[in-house]
């Protein structure tokens, strides 16, 4: 039997495998994902969002807990546990020192991403190189780690974990972490969750998962079957506008187009829908997604001119390019005359101050519906692009409800033996928005107090450290 039994590969599992591990027990990780998959969408981040007083290494100037807590709460529109929050905010200050001692390494921000490089700290090599780091810690600490394993039910009593089956497998532990993730690859769910509009679409069949294939929903539905409580709208989700020839599964990072805010968007009747400019990209690009998945088709267009150019992260495949606005709807599949009309009244409307794209400037419209509150410049100078933009799901925010402790709760209540990380109780803060970050902050805060209250649980408070073996 083992103390520590750990469902999930990514960010949050590896956390609470090492933190656990770290604490004396020993640890099985069972991950359902092949080894060349490892790592669920954590594989695809890039940074992680971290308080600070004073300056440190990567990170510029500060960012103080109560901004922090302000921004969340601004993208969240006040849907998150506010406790719950502010100890995963905290948790940042310190948690890089932990993570350089498993091999992840930091760098500065890039060109492209400077205004973050107050608030975020960037892996050096991207998500799969901090999970690869992980998962070599893991190994060295002597975590065992079972690849092709997905667990398909647990067993419980009165909530209390017993036992995961692999299969007709069942594997024994004194203490269970859940971090296997949300249900944003199983696309039937996603249809059930976003049923059928008025239009008769049935907006779930056009979207695009920029994670894992792997994230299915099993353990979450098994949980839900189970009687554990629940948190979050199944609906909402961390969810961004993402280049419309992204692949289904794992586009990740690459199928990123950050220029939405310098220009317009647009839907497929040309017609603008949100305000662009009304914050900062990091803080607004994760509602994208859904403001897409609710126009006809569930596709926007974003167009910009010459004078954009620079002032963002680059995608990576070009879009559309023109030397007119008709002739650049047209190459977008648009009627020219609607995005002709569409530009001429925003560009009419745009009241240009002083223009600062690191700031919020006071380039904005004039009795314009929907106003753009920001870095509103005339689109008029050629050539123009033009990006098509479907919705990518990243993950789903219906969670299990847990506490400071980690706790998988069943009838308020919770389990002793049982906890959550990462996605699967990421509900508990992120009740609808995102800001650039917070998504790793919460799978490393959760795993590595996971991990750690699950040793307690499976060892007790008084128990010594296990041998140090290296299982395969």
């Amino acid at each position: 039997m083992w103390d520590v039994v750990v469902v999930g590969g990514g960010n949050a599992a590896l956390c609470a495998a090492i933190s656990a591990r770290e604490a004396g027990a020993s640890v099985l990780m069972l991950e359902a994902a092949p080894k060349e998959w490892r790592g669920g969408n954590s594989q695809h981040t890039r940074n992680i969002r971290c308080m600070h007083d004073a300056p440190q290494d990567v990170l510029l100037e500060s960012y103080p807990e109560e901004e922090y807590w302000q921004d969340l709460f601004k993208v969240t529109g006040g849907q998150t546990d506010e406790a719950l929050a502010r100890m995963v905010i905290r948790s940042t200050a310190d948690c890089r020192d932990w993570m350089r001692r498993q091999g992840v390494r930091f760098q500065p921000s890039l060109s492209g991403t400077l205004h973050l490089s107050r608030t975020n700290a960037f892996f050096m090599g991207g998500g799969k190189a901090l999970v690869n780091a992980y998962y070599r810690s893991a190994r060295a600490l002597g975590v065992a780690i079972r690849y092709d394993a997905p667990v398909t039910s647990l067993d419980i009593d009165d909530g209390r974990f017993l036992a995961a089956r692999v299969g007709s497998e069942r594997i024994e532990g004194q203490a269970c972490v859940l971090a296997a993730g949300g249900f944003e690859s199983n696309r039937q769910w996603l249809r059930e969750v976003w049923g059928c509009n008025e239009r008769g679409e049935w907006p779930a069949d056009n979207f695009l998962i920029r994670g894992t294939r792997f994230n299915q929903g099993v353990m979450l539905k098994f949980m839900q079957d189970a009687g554990a409580d629940m948190i979050g709208d199944p609906s909402q989700s961390h969810c961004v506008a993402i280049d419309a020839r992204a692949p289904l599964y794992d586009g990740g990072i690459c199928t990123r187009v950050d220029c939405v805010s310098l220009g317009i968007m647009v839907n497929r009747n040309g017609q603008r829908f949100y305000d662009e400019g009304e914050d900062f990209w990091p803080k607004r690009y994760a509602i994208w997604g859904r403001l897409v998945a609710m126009q006809p088709d569930q596709i926007g267009y974003s167009v910009i001119d010459a004078k954009a150019l620079g002032r963002f992260m680059p995608p990576v495949f070009p879009g559309e390019k023109a030397d007119t606005v008709a002739e650049l709807a047209s190459k977008l599949g648009l009627e020219p005359a609607a995005l002709v009309r569409t530009i001429a009244a925003y560009n009419a409307a745009c009241r240009v101050g002083r223009f600062d794209h690191t700031a919020l400037d006071d380039c904005h419209t004039e009795g314009l519906t929907p106003a753009k509150s920001h870095w509103a410049m005339p689109i008029d100078e050629p050539p123009f692009h033009g990006f098509a933009l479907r919705p990518g799901i990243t993950f789903t925010y219906l969670s299990l409800k847990s506490d400071a402790r980690a706790r998988v709760h069943f009838g308020g209540r919770g389990s002793p033996n049982l906890f959550g990380a990462g996605e699967i109780i990421s509900g508990n803060v992120l009740g609808k928005g995102y800001t650039g970050g917070i998504g790793m902050a919460i799978g490393t805060a959760f795993g590595r107090i996971a991990g750690m209250e699950a040793a307690r649980s499976a060892r007790g408070p008084q128990a010594g450290p296990v041998s140090s073996s290296r299982e395969p």
